[in-house]
């Protein structure tokens, strides 16, 4: 698919690699696709393992992963380094590697690449598109940090999963939906989560 179907539509590739976090994919796929997205996604090996082992989905079903608009979504094989979104001529408003592995991150920052996840990735920056990378790793070592720093100058942006505590979360979904909230900020897609500091926090 070379154009979306609605000119206007906005268009994100979202990458699911091995990093525990499926819920966080999940969510910001929900939340993409709620917000008229034409989501593409990629998911590596390790990504479709880590979805049936966090949350018990077996297969990349559209209905399920996108809360209910499965026609927002376009699936596309992991392994295929000829995929649509892994050519420059294929136009889209950013992505997201949700969660993201130190491998993944890795593979990106010296610019190599096995899978899709990665290709799209690397054509992601040569394009100057928006590059978000989860990362979800702790603790991170040298080899991390160092391969975040390439991709912050090769103009990436590195957004770990840390949730904040600072809207007194009550449950599990309270953190995942704070940080797919700020991924989405980072994005510039808009959403209706209440994960906003204002100044009623301020002053209590």
């Amino acid at each position: 698919m070379a154009e979306s179907s609605h000119p206007n539509q906005r268009r994100i590739v979202v990458g699911i690699t091995g990093a525990s976090g499926a819920a966080y994919a999940v969510r910001v796929v929900e939340l993409l696709a709620a917000a008229d997205v034409e989501v593409h996604l990629a998911c590596s090996d390790l990504g479709k393992r880590l979805l049936i082992e966090e949350l018990g989905i077996k297969r990349l079903d559209p209905e399920r992963l996108t809360g209910g608009y499965p026609h927002r979504l376009v699936i596309h094989p992991g392994n295929d380094v000829g995929a649509a979104c892994a050519s420059g001529s294929f136009q889209h408003d950013g992505m997201v590697i949700v969660p993201c592995s130190s491998n993944t991150l890795s593979k990106i920052a010296h610019g190599l690449s096995d899978n899709l996840v990665q290709r799209a990735a690397q054509v992601t920056l040569k394009e100057r598109r928006p590059l978000v990378i989860a990362h979800r790793e702790s603790p991170i070592g040298l080899i991390e940090i160092d391969s975040m720093r390439r991709v912050v100058e090769a103009g990436g942006i590195v957004a770990p999963l840390s949730p904040g505590f600072y809207l007194e979360p009550t449950t599990i979904d309270d953190l995942v939906d704070f940080m797919a909230g700020r991924l989405l900020d980072v994005l510039r897609i808009p959403h209706t989560l209440d994960i906003r500091w204002d100044e009623h926090l301020e002053n209590r």
